[in-house]
């Protein structure tokens, strides 16, 4: 696939490889760790507009960025209030931020009850009216959404254009409807509607957990970069695989378990590390038992130390 740099508003991209918002894992180590293996773009686990609003530290906490990325640091807000989405856009927590995408596609129900996410889809007037007071903010805007609720409702290019006419300065289209959630086959077709019916940069989302994958995505949609998402949890080098980008593997969870232990704490760091080496030896001999031993690690010291002896 052709490898380029995406023009967001006034930013620019060093690829078009991107790292989707995963909530509860693209914390600050985990992006660092993906942007070194060659991802373009990077995002923060989704944030609540209201809780940046009303100064909860829990949401803060999500926002950390490592001193020592300099990569465009992009956060992703959920809400469906114009109000706060625009109040948050102009918070003091997102002023460190060059890109702030709008998530109109979480499928979670306690989301979509709530009128957030996917929900959105379902009132493209209220959708509208949020891009353009988050515009008003001053940020460069993208937006992130499903092709549909469901297959009887596919609104994939509609809702693309309007997107682009309400201001968003890019797209990032997952290519399942929301009753689908995370299973079933993307359906490339409808994010090729979203690409032909807007002139800002599309970026096809879903199903990627290998190289060929993304080229099948990028290939098939038309689309100008692709967004990986679960395959990330599972392969973190999958970006360094599909850029061509020389990865030590191993010396880079070692500095992601550093790093998350120096932000978040040696609880934290120990139960999250313990998950996260757990899913990188998904497809590796003996992952079972390897896992079994991790699961029982009650530090950070233990974990490290049964990581150096895996090979990923």
């Amino acid at each position: 696939m052709q490898l380029k740099q995406i023009k967001i508003g006034k930013l620019h991209t060093k690829n078009n490889i991107f790292l989707a918002p995963l909530a509860g894992y693209t914390n600050s180590p985990f992006r660092d760790m993906c942007y070194q293996f060659g991802a373009g773009l990077t995002f923060t686990e989704m944030v609540s507009a209201k809780g940046l609003c009303y100064g909860s530290e829990k949401t803060k906490e999500l926002l950390h960025v490592s001193e020592d990325y300099d990569g465009i640091k992009a956060c992703q807000i959920f809400g469906n209030d114009p109000y706060y989405m625009r109040k948050a856009c102009e918070s003091e927590a997102l002023a460190p931020f060059d890109l702030i995408d709008i998530n109109m596609g979480c499928p979670v129900p306690k989301i979509y009850k709530n009128g957030e996410g996917s929900a959105l889809l379902n009132d493209f007037d209220l959708a509208a009216k949020i891009i353009k007071e988050c515009k008003k903010s001053g940020k460069n805007i993208s937006v992130k959404f499903r092709i549909g609720l469901d297959g009887s409702h596919l609104v994939s290019g509609d809702f693309a254009k309007l997107c682009e006419d309400a201001g968003a300065d890019m797209i990032s289209v997952h290519g399942r409807t929301r009753d689908k959630i995370y299973a079933g086959e993307v359906n490339f077709a409808a994010i090729a509607e979203a690409k032909k019916a807007v002139k800002i940069p599309v970026i096809a989302n879903g199903g990627i957990f290998c190289k060929a994958d993304a080229e099948e995505l990028f290939n098939k949609t038309g689309a100008d970069g692709v967004m990986v998402a679960r395959g990330a949890m599972y392969r973190p080098w999958i970006f360094a695989e599909i850029t061509g980008f020389e990865a030590d593997k191993k010396r880079a969870v070692r500095e992601q378990l550093k790093k998350t232990r120096d932000i978040y704490g040696e609880k934290f760091a120990c139960v999250y590390m313990r998950k996260m080496v757990g899913f990188y030896l998904k497809g590796t001999p003996n992952a079972a038992e390897l896992r079994a031993k991790l699961f029982k690690a009650n530090t950070t010291e233990e974990v490290e130390e049964i990581l150096n002896g895996l090979s990923f």
